[in-house]
């Protein structure tokens, strides 16, 4: 008998509600409604597969803090999405503050999970694609203003994803590092800024490349870590059986005076002199 697992179900219901919400307040689009409903949809179906694959019934308490982070990027989505298919211009103010509460709750799910005795590796995944999607959504969210350039911050996760598929051996566990969190951190804050657009274009650039060179530094960091530490084949040693000698006639001995092996027998040896 299957168990009933209402967390994620519970998550999809309030995401519903958060986009009836901003539907009735700044406005939301088909566009949108498709594109927050999808998310929400996805995020309940990988949370169901997740603790199932982890034996697990319900969310720890780490999980419903990154489930409220997940429902803030889900009402970004939405709006990102409203904004650059349906031609309604996306309300900066909601959107830079609602990114802003999601990158803040970023450090406090760790430390809740800590405390409690929590962690888990469904909740550092399900915490790492929160923070990936935001990223992408922001990338797309900017790249009109800024250049198609940009979307390489978002994507670069994904491409990692793909190569994985491509070579095994990049989908082993990377060793805990603290600084790809908080490159991770630095590419959602810089991208809130430039969706802001408090600063000057050409500032606003300069931070956007200086985050992607942290990103490529950290993607390279674990790249070249990953290679160094590949499961090496082994090629099994040919075995050549040995080549059975000749025995060596002494000199002045004829062999037909020798006896060989293959004519012994338990009979006495008749001699015929």
């Amino acid at each position: 008998m299957s168990t009933v697992r209402t967390g994620p179900q519970i998550g999809l219901i309030v995401q519903i509600v958060l986009l009836a919400v901003l539907a009735a307040t700044v406005g939301l689009g088909v566009a949108g409604w498709l594109a927050g409903l999808a998310y929400g949809a996805v995020t309940c179906v990988a949370l169901v597969r997740g603790l199932r694959h982890a034996g697990s019934t319900r969310l720890g308490p780490a999980d419903w803090v990154t489930m409220g982070r997940g429902l803030l990027v889900g009402a970004v989505t939405a709006l990102i999405a409203d904004s650059l298919t349906g031609g309604r211009p996306a309300p900066v103010a909601l959107l830079v503050a609602m990114t802003a509460v999601a990158l803040a709750l970023d450090a406090v799910d760790g430390k809740v999970a800590r405390r409690t005795g929590t962690t888990s590796a469904l909740g550092a995944r399900f915490d790492m694609e929160v923070d990936s999607f935001l990223v992408l959504m922001l990338s797309l969210y900017v790249a009109p203003s800024v250049g198609a350039w940009v979307l390489a911050i978002g994507l670069m996760r994904y491409v990692f994803l793909v190569a994985g598929w491509v070579l095994p051996w990049m989908n082993a566990q990377l060793p805990h590092r603290y600084w790809r969190k908080v490159v991770a951190a630095v590419q959602g804050i810089m991208l809130a800024v430039a969706a802001a657009q408090v600063l000057p274009g050409m500032l606003t650039t300069v931070v956007l490349v200086a985050a992607i060179g942290l990103l490529v530094e950290s993607f390279g960091r674990d790249v070249s870590w990953l290679f160094r530490h590949r499961p090496v084949r082994t090629v099994p040693a040919l075995v050549v059986p040995a080549v059975p000698t000749m025995p060596t006639v002494p000199i002045g001995v004829r062999r037909a005076d020798r006896v060989d092996e293959r004519d012994l027998s338990t009979a006495p040896v008749l001699s015929l002199r």
